[in-house]
């Protein structure tokens, strides 16, 4: 017999014993269903994990810290590892890091008019700032010829307050109280600048801090990220600022410069762990989003094995259903098997013809188990995708996702179930004697 005449013939068999066929698709349709399902829900939650990340800032992305550690000089002696300007040198020679800035940061009062605000402002390397790819929401991006310019994070704005209001200054528009790209701009240490008093915050002497004019430049788009709680100028800027502002208080010590912290950007995101590894050996702590990616990932790991577990108890006992259909089906075609023999039918369409009767059971079942799952899997991201996207701090997002990976593996895996569970009984077929099945029948 032909694959054609199987077939036929095997789909006449399954079709004269309606029940008990649709008793077994049904079980393999539950089995595929919560399977494919159990898995969408873990890997739901391993994307909104990403994507949650993500809105943290940017993968690509290494924070470098200075203190703690040790390493070994020329003359194999120890010594405290600094971020220097040797040291970013040495990691912007990394392979793919693409940019690699120092960082500087001092805390002013930032005035507009009436209106005034305490920033944080940090000083970067303005010619490679723009190489993080940090979105702009309006105006442009720090420039290397840039002195005053400041790039507000997209929070900053809203700060500003007027002191000499009795509210404050605040709207409830949810627009900022003063246009930061327009306007004209103050800085200044001096953290009672603007205010209703004058004198030193401490109390003591009072300290004439200078002020700075500014003009902003851009605001940075995303909201969630430290950026946007930043206002970020040229690094020279920023330590002129800081060595003036430590001279009018009288504290100012001339020493070779030495940063807190450094940002680096690597173009290969596989690359980011390698050269965090790389720039730990240098002795400096290093921080990467992908830290956090990583343990969530393992997280969301386990978790789709212990859902799929569950999914795969299922699909077990539709296999055990499966195989008791097709020897029931042997007893009741014994007949059929013994007179098939006689007139010469080949031992190995026997057997290939239950077990076809079998893998067509776990195929049905699978497809409609699947299409059954898409829609399963749609009414969870409606009911409950946006009560879990807002629990994530995210808005709505998808409980469930079905990847066509796992759509074609789980669509293959019932077939091979089916192939499986019908495999003895299909070789218990193909052995059975011709004049015994006739005689006992």
């Amino acid at each position: 017999m032909n694959f054609t005449d199987l077939m036929v013939m095997g789909l006449k068999n399954l079709l004269r014993r309606k029940t008990r066929s649709i008793l077994a698709i049904t079980g393999v349709i539950i089995g595929t269903c919560a399977i494919t399902v159990m898995v969408s829900l873990g890997i739901g939650l391993s994307s909104s994990f990403e994507e949650q990340i993500k809105s943290f800032g940017n993968l690509h992305t290494i924070d470098i810290y200075a203190g703690g550690g040790m390493v070994m000089d020329s003359g194999g002696n120890q010594k405290q590892a600094k971020l220097d300007d040797k040291a970013i040198a040495e990691i912007g020679s990394f392979k793919s890091v693409t940019a690699v800035t120092p960082m500087e940061s001092i805390y002013l009062k930032v005035g507009i008019g009436k209106f005034v605000a305490g920033v944080n402002v940090t000083g970067v390397d303005p010619d490679v700032f723009e190489k993080f790819g940090y979105k702009l929401k309006e105006g442009r991006n720090l420039k290397g010829n840039d002195k005053n310019a400041i790039l507000f994070g997209r929070n900053v704005p809203m700060w500003f307050y007027n002191p000499y209001s009795n509210s404050g200054g605040y709207n409830d528009s949810g627009e900022p109280p003063v246009n930061v790209m327009s306007n004209r701009i103050k800085l200044t240490a001096d953290q009672n600048y603007g205010e209703r008093s004058n004198s030193d915050i401490s109390g003591g002497e009072k300290v004439d801090y200078p002020i700075y004019d500014a003009q902003g430049i851009g605001i940075l788009e995303n909201e969630n990220d430290d950026t946007s709680y930043t206002a970020y100028m040229n690094i020279e800027t920023v330590k002129k600022i800081n060595e003036e502002t430590m001279k009018a208080q009288g504290n100012y010590q001339s020493k070779k410069k030495e940063y807190t912290n450094a940002k680096v950007y690597v173009e290969d995101i596989d690359k980011v762990k390698e050269i965090s590894a790389q720039i730990k050996d240098m002795g400096l702590q290093s921080f990467s989003l992908n830290d956090m990616l990583d343990e969530m990932k393992k997280t969301s790991g386990m978790i789709q094995a212990v859902l799929g577990g569950i999914g795969a108890v299922s699909m077990l006992v539709a296999a055990l259903g499966i195989s008791n259909t097709m020897i029931m089906s042997i007893y009741e075609r014994t007949k059929e098997i013994g007179i098939m023999k006689v007139i010469g039918a080949n031992i190995r369409d026997i057997k290939y013809l239950f077990l076809f009767e079998a893998a067509f059971i776990g195929f049905l079942g699978g497809t409609i188990g699947l299409i059954l799952s898409y829609g399963l899997s749609t009414v969870l991201n409606a009911f409950l995708g946006s009560a879990f996207g807002e629990s994530m701090g995210m808005g709505g997002s998808a409980i469930s996702i079905i990847p066509i990976w796992l759509a074609l593996s789980t669509l293959a895996f019932s077939t091979s179930i089916g192939v499986l569970a019908g495999y003895l009984p299909a070789k218990r077929a193909m052995n059975l004697s011709a004049l015994e099945s006739l005689r006992n029948e």
